[in-house]
């Protein structure tokens, strides 16, 4: 290496992005997570002007008056208003990056298999537009095993099962590759919409977002559990308008979530059917790794392993393991020896 690259190597920065419906997790080569804040933009309505992003815009949904308008820029793990999506992540690369770049930064961005071509380029298109040198594009569930320290490189199966807040992601990898993968648009968000429409058409009772939210993490499970939890929720009613109290227990939580959940648990069935007999030994044997927000639920990895028959093991960091596996992309790529390993993550 010559000293012009030893000198550009002590400057550079490499970004992973976990570039998520709900929230953006920034991770810097060295350094670990340096970011994580909601994926929201706040702007002005007529010039577009943004006022605030990330945590400050997040409060401000539904709460702001008719001159400012607040967006989540991102739908189902892609993006939905491309001038936001690369408003808000030049937002957060200045954060985390020094005023003054000697080198720009290369990055690296999770992204669910499931989205299209079209789809892939605006994520390459807003990152090199938010000022990055280089970008790669990768799978979720390649970046979430990574993260997760799986040993992905060995020929053996490994599944990794990924929810975020728009998308599930089933994978299984084996010598660095997917061997079988499978996404469906159900996440985080789906489960709070569930329990929106559950309170509307049980109780008559108007809430938003966040309120389910909040039922999702504070009472909200995928498996039945000796203790009930109950919470009071406000919201609307439906009927007369006026503002109204309700209790709600963990039971009626997981009735609400049932079908998002349940659609879930069928895919990582069908990927299970769809892998080789060979990997699938692997897979009993290693266990089912679970990553992403969703996966967090109170009782998801139980009911995935009674379902299935196959260990369930959460990952140690679930929520930061694609911005992680993604910071440490090129460190893989680099420590590959392996012509056919170099080739595909190239």
């Amino acid at each position: 290496m010559g000293l012009g690259s030893k000198i550009a190597g002590a400057f550079r920065s490499d970004i992973g992005i976990d570039l998520g419906t709900c929230n953006t997790l920034v991770c810097v080569r060295g350094k670990g997570i340096v970011l994580g804040e909601p994926s929201v933009v706040a702007m002005e309505r007529g010039t577009k002007r943004v006022v605030s992003v990330g945590t400050e815009a997040k409060k401000m949904l539904w709460k702001t008056p008719g001159d400012i308008i607040v967006v989540r820029p991102l739908r189902d793990g892609v993006i939905a208003d491309l001038e936001s999506t690369e408003k808000m992540i030049k937002y957060f690369i200045s954060k985390v990056l020094p005023k003054r770049w000697f080198v720009k930064p290369r990055m690296v961005i999770g992204v669910p298999s499931c989205i299209t071509e079209v789809e892939r380029r605006a994520v390459e298109e807003c990152a090199y537009k938010a000022g990055a040198r280089d970008v790669k594009v990768i799978e979720e569930s390649l970046a979430a095993a990574i993260g997760a320290k799986i040993p992905i490189f060995t020929p053996a199966g490994n599944m990794v099962c990924d929810i975020g807040g728009g998308t599930t992601e089933i994978s299984v990898i084996s010598l660095g590759g997917m061997v079988v993968t499978n996404a469906i648009r159900i996440g985080g968000d789906e489960f709070d919409e569930a329990i929106i429409k559950h309170v509307r058409g049980v109780h008559n009772l108007i809430i938003g977002e966040q309120t389910a939210e909040n039922i999702k993490i504070k009472i909200g499970n995928a498996f039945p559990d000796k203790k009930i939890e109950r919470m009071e929720i406000k919201g609307t009613d439906a009927i007369t308008g006026l503002p109204r109290r309700l209790d709600m227990d963990s039971i009626e939580a997981r009735e609400a979530i049932l079908e998002p959940i349940n659609s879930v648990v069928e895919e990582i069935k069908k990927t299970l059917g769809q892998t080789p007999p060979e990997l699938a030994a692997d897979i009993v044997e290693r266990g089912i790794v679970m990553t992403g927000g969703g996966s967090l639920l109170a009782g998801f990895p139980t009911l995935i392993s009674k379902e299935t028959g196959v260990p369930v093991i959460l990952a140690e960091d679930p929520l930061n393991c694609v911005a992680v596996g993604a910071g440490m992309y090129y460190d893989f790529a680099r420590s590959q020896s392996n012509k056919t390993i170099y080739n595909f993550i190239n």
